[in-house]
């Protein structure tokens, strides 16, 4: 490590009218090392990037870079004075190349004034090399995976010789591999010499990848800790202010009648012969490794996406393929993986977006007033506990905890019978985790049958009644809760059952 920081923040302040967003933000990042930075959602990490990559100007406190005072009014500055982003969705133009990517605004050109385009593609076959992974420099960025859009973003950052890099959720929707790959290639870019932040609510990774980890709270700095010498249990205190005595609070409820019965399902080249059944009071888990196919079979069952066999009942009547609005009216309801893409009208209020699927129940003569509309959105935002200043919020600006609620809250007020839940606690903080899976229980304790999809085992095995386990567009495996294990789920994610070998 140097001995002077690359980063140093201290006690930043930021506000948006009489919102306080970040009250106190605070740390300091080496060169040569990884340095997380983890807190709940609404913490102010957001805020905080976003002051270091020029989007937003701090109102007070210090912020210096490698030694210097620094204001950045602009992401331009930012990133001329080597600080780079890599988001969790990269925003890359798809038409064109990978290699037109990583040198956009910036393509050397040869004496004759024309874009040098052999020097520019023996530069990212280069910068590929260094990194270690193999990417065609010809093809164009539409089709790639999010695992190598963040790899081009960092060929980018490579490129103009970054000296901090700020890699924000960047493991959220990437397979184990994939995140085995990024964490290669980060650390390599720390045996450089670089400055890395890390951001996720994944401590497994936190501790496998970091050197040090800052935790902020409310808008503040609480503490920074070297790994070696803090603990998961340590992080959450500071995190949440308190004890999280339950990650995952299960309570036993009544398995009733069957809800949803899904027959022989299938969807050519997508999935194939599917079937289970989800009874009243029971959580069923869907599990599987990424692409296995159970975001396709959750939309199909809800009417989304079409399917050429099989049928969806739900008490006993067939729900038809195709009409999601059918499904919606004879009680299913589907809360999909990507919140912001599917699940919100992000640039309308909160309010707006919790009454969408119930609008037509609340007019009265063809008409929708603002009282009503109030009146629903407010009973919702407050049993689930929105952290909203009020209700004509635009959805854009809030955590990704509270949006997922807001998702929640619409589904639920149509009250469904059954609910289909994907990936219920992607991106969003431990304490926020503990409240989603409460409500889950409670739900499923008053009867409502539901079907959760995860990629996260320990939620799978500390929620699910029974678990539901897809490879390769097949279930392999319809496991107990008391026999379920992390090996026996795994072991059926990853191999093919007996009789179709």
């Amino acid at each position: 490590m140097t001995d002077s920081p690359v980063l140093e923040l201290r006690d930043v302040q930021k506000s948006f009218g009489s919102v306080v967003a970040l009250r106190s933000g605070t740390i300091s990042v080496d060169g040569g090392s990884i340095h997380a930075l983890v807190g709940e959602n609404g913490a102010g990490k957001s805020t905080l990037v976003k002051i270091v990559a020029g989007l937003y100007q701090r109102d007070a406190g210090v912020f210096r870079l490698r030694g210097e005072a620094v204001d950045f009014s602009s992401t331009a500055q930012s990133k001329a004075a080597g600080v780079a982003v890599i988001y969790q969705e990269p925003t890359l133009f798809p038409d064109l190349s990978v290699t037109e990517n990583i040198f956009m605004g910036r393509q050397p050109t040869s004496r004759f004034g024309r874009i040098d385009r052999k020097a520019m593609r023996h530069e990212v076959e280069r910068l590929f090399t260094r990194l270690g992974v193999l990417i065609d420099p010809d093809r164009p960025a539409e089709g790639l995976s999010i695992a190598d859009q963040q790899v081009i973003e960092i060929a980018k950052a490579v490129s103009l010789d970054a000296s901090l890099l700020i890699m924000d959720e960047p493991t959220a929707a990437l397979s184990g591999i994939e995140v085995e790959r990024l964490f290669t290639i980060a650390r390599s870019l720390r045996d450089e010499g670089r400055a890395l932040i890390f951001i996720s609510h994944r401590f497994d990774e936190v501790f496998a990848l970091c050197d040090t980890v800052t935790v902020m709270r409310d808008g503040a700095y609480i503490a920074t800790s070297a790994i070696a010498d803090t603990t998961v249990d340590a992080i959450v205190r500071q995190m949440v202010g308190r004890e999280i005595t339950e990650l995952f609070p299960k309570q036993p409820a009544e398995i009733g009648e069957p809800l949803l019965e899904v027959e022989h399902l299938t969807s050519p080249g997508v999935f194939q012969d599917i079937s289970f059944t989800v009874r009243a009071g029971e959580i069923v888990g869907l599990a599987g490794l990424v692409g296995a196919g159970r975001s396709e079979v959750a939309r199909a069952v809800f009417g989304v996406d079409p399917y050429s066999a099989g049928t969806v009942k739900l008490k006993g009547r067939i729900v038809p393929s195709g009409r999601p609005t059918a499904a919606m009216r004879a009680g299913l309801a589907l809360v999909p993986e990507d919140r912001r893409k599917q699940g919100l009208v992000v640039e309308s209020g909160v309010g707006q977006n919790i009454t969408l699927a119930i609008r037509r129940r609340l007019t009265k003569f063809g008409l929708l007033t603002q009282r009503a509309e109030n009146r629903a959105a407010r009973e919702w935002a407050s049993r689930l506990e929105v952290k909203t200043h009020a209700l004509d919020t635009v959805a854009a600006t809030l955590s990704g905890g509270n949006q997922q609620k807001v998702v929640l809250a619409k589904w639920l007020a149509t009250e469904p019978t059954v609910l289909i839940i994907d990936e219920p606690t992607r991106g969003i903080d431990v304490g926020t985790k503990s409240e989603v899976h409460r409500l889950l229980s409670e739900l499923a304790g008053r009867g409502m049958g539901i079907l959760m999809i995860s990629s996260e085992l320990p939620e799978v095995l500390g929620m699910a009644d029974r678990v539901l386990v897809m490879r390769e567009g097949r279930l392999t495996a319809d496991i107990a809760r008391a026999e379920a294990t992390s090996e026996n789920v795994m072991h059926a994610a990853t191999h093919a059952p007996e009789h179709a070998r």
